[in-house]
């Protein structure tokens, strides 16, 4: 055995687990295998939903790559669930905690047997923070693979749209057939859902941290071009593990920050902050919601992508996708920062001037009458003149709060209003469908945090709000619970401390005044029963409303009971305290 393989994870195990080497033969390895480098080849594969229901054509192009670089591929999958179905019941509980589980079954396939290196492949919100995680986790020789974008829906339109639209039929303001028919055609093939939501910015993100290969980030589900990147990322990875070239290597404090420049630049995920946040705690790097705020002032919005955009993410892909944004804002970026191809991120982009692909991209948007820069807008001339999000602070929120600002409308960036409060997401949907939510108002939704209920999304809600021509313009919505990606409207979300940890979300009342200032980022409590308070008088009566606080018992089973337990705050990452779901 050369230096190399004695140094090798899967060498040294077979030196006192003779066992295994007998195990493995059973099944597809020969002799030969067993001397060669071995590779996980993970993927969330499975019938839960589109993002994942694919892969495993990618898989098999993983395994190829791997096997033509001469390394032993073993495949592995943990899959995921989906978001849009966990939507709107108690389901949406676990989806925060899958991700965490996600990252751990890694954790275990990997050194488990252990491999030398692997290659992942995911496409979902949760999914692909997990494998993230993982990688960070693990700090052996990775490549990860996105699983792709969703193919346009009829006239552009979006499943996001599903949610008023059950509203408009339950008002007779649309026919059964009509809503039926969108429901039919609105997710036409698989991938991840066809807006900047989450699954599509991580996928951004794994791209933009170095993680993927360029250009791989958002390729459409259906176009062979994925399949080839699937391919090369096996035979990548395996020029990484003859390299020694490991994560730590790769995520720096300057990968995050380019990170989080490319995430101000395409309008991305609220829910970003929180899994950037938790990837970089697994490598061992400190990111504060503060830095992406700093970063969203001066990074502006370039892609215009829905739904706070026009056009869906197939698009950003033939525009040029993350290596076109990446050169946009070159100038802020550190291109010394190394990736995955085991060049840097200016060694990257200056192939990527070159390359045919600008060129074979582009040729699809004219199937659209349109051009690069209908869809990513030029540094000099943005779509918005700062990033997309804003963390909020003040009496509210003294640990922080996150708002998409750049879905806000421009008359909603200030807004003071009474509170209306709910316990529940469900409580607060009915107010709507009765018509009790007035013009004005500040919807409050709490014990939606991480330790109370897993921290569910509230995107029923926002959808009815963003999607509402008067309350759009007049109504906000506050929560310690998180937003999906595809958010839009005046939604403050990931109130620290949550109401479950005493919190002054678990104090407000109907018809205190609360204050949303996105340009001054503050949300605060300004008045109490309708009346505008002094700052000091307002903490004597919420001191005193602590005094008589009774915190409610949430009566959890299994892992969600596990994970509630020993969860950090959302814009500490969400995750499990120690790292893994039983920490």
């Amino acid at each position: 055995m050369s230096t190399l393989d004695k140094e090798r994870a899967s060498q040294k195990v077979r030196k006192i687990s003779f066992e295994g080497d007998a195990l493995r033969m059973s099944m597809d390895w020969t002799v030969e295998d067993l001397d060669r480098i071995q590779v996980l080849v993970e993927s969330t594969h499975g019938a839960s939903h589109p993002s994942s229901y694919h892969l495993n054509e990618l898989v098999g192009e993983m395994e190829k790559g791997v096997f033509q670089q001469g390394g032993k591929p073993a495949v592995y999958t943990t899959t995921d669930i989906c978001d849009g179905v966990a939507q709107a019941h108690d389901g949406m509980h676990y989806s925060l905690l899958s991700r965490d589980m996600i990252a751990s079954m890694v954790e275990i396939h990997a050194l488990a047997t252990p491999f030398d290196a692997m290659v992942l492949t995911s496409a979902g919100d949760k999914a692909v923070p997990a494998h993230l995680m993982a990688i960070a986790r693990l700090n052996i020789p990775a490549v990860h693979v996105p699983g792709g974008a969703m193919g346009a829906g009829p006239c552009m339109k979006s499943n996001e749209e599903l949610w008023h639209m059950s509203v408009e039929m339950e008002r007779h303001q649309m026919t059964k057939e009509q809503f039926l028919a969108f429901q039919r055609a609105c997710c036409p093939t698989c991938g991840a859902c066809q807006y900047m939501g989450t699954a599509a910015t991580m996928q951004v993100i794994s791209e933009a941290l170095g993680l993927a290969l360029p250009w791989t980030a958002l390729i459409p589900a259906t176009n062979a071009e994925i399949r080839k990147a699937a391919r090369a990322a096996g035979q990548q990875v395996m020029k990484l593990a003859q390299a020694g070239i490991r994560p730590e290597h790769i995520l720096t404090k300057e990968a995050f920050e380019n990170a989080i420049m490319v995430h101000s630049a395409i309008g991305g995920s609220l829910n970003a902050v929180m899994h950037l946040i938790a990837i970089a705690k697994e490598i061992g790097i400190t990111l504060s919601p503060q830095q992406f705020d700093e970063i969203h002032r001066k990074i502006p919005v370039l892609v215009d992508t829905k739904t706070a955009g026009k056009y869906p993410t197939e698009l950003f892909w033939y525009a040029g996708g993350v290596p076109f944004v990446m050169d946009e804002i070159q100038e802020f970026l550190h291109l010394d920062a190394l990736t995955v191809t085991g060049r840097t991120v200016g060694e990257n982009l200056k192939e990527m001037r070159t390359n045919e692909m600008r060129n074979y991209a582009e040729m699809f948007l004219a199937n659209y009458k349109l051009n690069r820069r209908d869809v990513i807008y030029p540094l000099r001339k943005p779509l918005k003149q700062e990033g997309s999000l804003a963390v909020l602070y003040g009496n509210l929120a003294p640990e922080g709060a996150t708002i998409k600002k750049f879905a806000v409308a421009d008359d909603m960036q200030v807004h003071t209003g009474p509170a209306r409060v709910f316990d529940s997401e469900r409580e607060g949907v009915d107010a709507y469908i009765r018509g009790d939510i007035r013009p004005g108002d500040v919807i409050v939704i709490r014990y939606q945090g991480p330790k109370a209920v897993g921290m569910p999304e509230m995107f029923f809600m926002s959808e009815l709000i963003a999607s509402d021509p008067v309350l759009s313009h007049t109504t906000s919505l506050v929560t310690d619970g998180r937003f999906s990606g595809a958010t839009r409207g005046p939604c403050v979300g990931y109130l620290g401390p949550e109401a479950l940890d005493g919190g002054a979300i678990a104090l407000v009342k109907d018809k205190d005044l609360v204050r949303v200032d996105i340009p001054n980022r503050r949300i605060d409590v300004i008045g109490v029963n309708g009346v505008e308070c002094e700052p000091e008088e307002v903490n004597v009566i919420y001191q005193e409303r602590k005094m008589h606080w009774t915190p409610p018992v949430f009566s959890h089973k299994g892992v969600l009971k596990l994970y509630t337990r020993s969860a950090v705050p959302a814009l500490q990452g969400g995750s499990c305290s120690q790292g893994g779901i039983f920490g």
